[in-house]
């Protein structure tokens, strides 16, 4: 996207057509907003980015959390387990590629979001202390990290537009993966630290992306997974949430309520992502009187709150369900 994506949402704007896209790519979906939001208003159409894999588990799963908790909600993290079958499972290096670049131009991503000039997301209840990076799991009994993708940037920028604009309580929101053993731990901190020095120089980037495989222990190939592959593959997407019961002064005291809900689905890269997307163009479509007011640049949770996106999602083997209900 951060190459060849623009010219699809400048020609959408242009002649009054939405557009949905599944990039998970911060940099371009915050500069589409940057360039894009007025004139999708003008125009009155939503163009709304990462509504694949990246990242509707997470953003539409944080409002499902919120939605089920009697209280008030103030945080939440989500651990991404992904189960793969006999075959094993692998990525195809367009999602490789990605991650090179982005790292490689974090320092433009900063200066992107000072010219957005984006209001504080205010901390609501108790701040959500962010983990180190990596960590053992009690829940999972096995070893964390946090996630590289978009999705806390995505998930802060639903929580900032429904509080801004619907005065609801923003959710803080911390995102992990789940990698397994000890033996993982030092497999990706070794591959982790190669990829850091190298994703500096245009050298490191040009080996990084010409021998994918190699690099990422055969995790990214340029062929992508196999159809027995995918077949094996699942994800689950676990939220602990936590905040204040009804009645209860969210800004006094600690949290008393928790909650733990699930998004759960087929491989995510190839099978989720096209549901995901296909459900959300459903509900742009057939939902349009639950969309945001104006057209505009939007991710998913700011679009898609009020619409029926999760009980699409349901019926289509996307799953949402809670867990263990509120205790207080």
């Amino acid at each position: 996207y951060r190459f060849f994506g623009e010219p699809v949402v400048a020609a959408c704007v242009e002649n009054g057509a939405s557009c949905i896209d599944i990039s998970g790519e911060p940099q371009f979906l915050e500069r589409m907003y940057l360039k894009y939001n007025e004139k999708a208003a003008e125009k009155g159409v939503y163009v709304i980015g990462s509504c694949g894999f990246d990242s509707i588990p997470a953003d539409m799963g944080v409002l499902y959390t919120r939605d089920k908790l009697k209280g008030t909600l103030t945080a939440v993290e989500s651990f991404l387990t992904v189960k793969s079958g006999p075959e094993g499972s692998c990525i195809h290096d367009g999602t490789w590629k990605s991650a090179v670049y982005g790292l490689a131009d974090q320092d433009n991503l900063r200066k992107l979001r000072k010219k957005i000039g984006y209001a504080p997301v205010p901390v609501v209840g108790a701040k959500l202390k962010r983990r180190g990076l990596v960590f053992y799991n009690q829940e999972f009994r096995q070893y964390s990290i946090p996630f590289m993708g978009s999705d806390v940037s995505v998930v802060k920028r639903s929580q900032r537009y429904l509080h801004t604009e619907l005065q609801e309580t923003p959710v803080q929101y911390g995102a992990y993966v789940n990698i397994g053993g000890l033996g993982s731990v030092v497999k990706l901190m070794f591959a982790g630290i190669l990829f850091l020095l190298l994703v500096k120089f245009s050298f490191g980037r040009k080996l990084l992306t010409k021998y994918p495989e190699f690099f990422s222990a055969g995790r990214f190939t340029r062929k992508g997974p196999t159809q027995k592959q995918m077949d094996g593959t699942s994800f689950t997407m676990t939220f602990f949430g936590e905040g204040y019961s009804e009645g209860q002064d969210p800004q006094n005291g600690k949290p008393n309520v928790k909650i733990c809900t699930e998004v759960k689905g087929p491989e995510p890269g190839y099978v989720a992502t096209p549901i995901a997307m296909v459900q959300a163009a459903v509900s742009l479509l057939e939902d349009a009187a639950c969309l945001p007011k104006q057209g505009g640049v939007y991710s998913p949770g700011a679009a898609f709150s009020k619409t029926k996106l999760i009980d699409r999602l349901n019926k289509r083997g996307v799953e949402f369900s809670v867990i263990s209900k509120p205790e207080v």
